[in-house]
């Protein structure tokens, strides 16, 4: 029987994306002929293996809000490369704004021990065992970048050798 394309995966195509939403918001304007809502939703996207992003939509409906936030989810896609088995390899905070999230590395069979849009970050992320504490400002947008400024701050092994070599 000839292979077709539907019995082998190709090794270079991109692992499928996965989306949670974490937070929808309803802002309403008061106009002459009543109340007009729009909507926000914040999006994080991930393929589990070490890409995430996140991205704000806003429409005037649900729907067309969460679409645009994975459309810009996606678009906004970080690779992150520096796991150790199934948690990170050492305890660093990230910050921004009032929001400062600390990500601790936890042993195996931990869990991802986290809240709120954090914890969507780091399980689409990829990582299976992991302690999370946001600390400041526990606002959803803000601690979800803060997370991701955590993640882009750990360094691999290799790096770290080769800055301290040229210094």
């Amino acid at each position: 029987m000839p292979e077709t394309s539907l019995d082998t995966k190709d090794a270079a195509a991109p692992a499928e994306l996965v989306d949670r939403i974490v937070s929808i918001r309803r802002c309403a304007k008061v106009v002459k002929g009543g109340r007009r809502f729009n909507f926000s939703a914040l999006v994080v996207v991930g393929d589990g293996a070490g890409r995430v992003g996140f991205s704000l939509g806003k429409a005037n409906e649900v729907a067309e809000a969460i679409a645009k936030g994975i459309e810009g989810a996606k678009k906004s896609l970080v690779e992150i490369d520096f796991l150790r088995g199934t948690t990170i390899p050492y305890q660093v905070i990230g910050e921004y704004g009032a929001s400062r999230v600390l990500l601790k590395p936890a042993p195996p069979g931990t869990g991802v021990v986290a809240g709120g849009g954090v914890r969507a970050l780091l399980e689409l992320a990829g990582i299976k065992d992991i302690y999370a504490k946001t600390l400041g400002s526990r606002n959803p947008f803000n601690s979800i970048r803060a997370g991701l400024d955590g993640l882009e701050r750990i360094r691999r092994r290799e790096a770290t050798h080769r800055v301290r070599e040229e210094d």
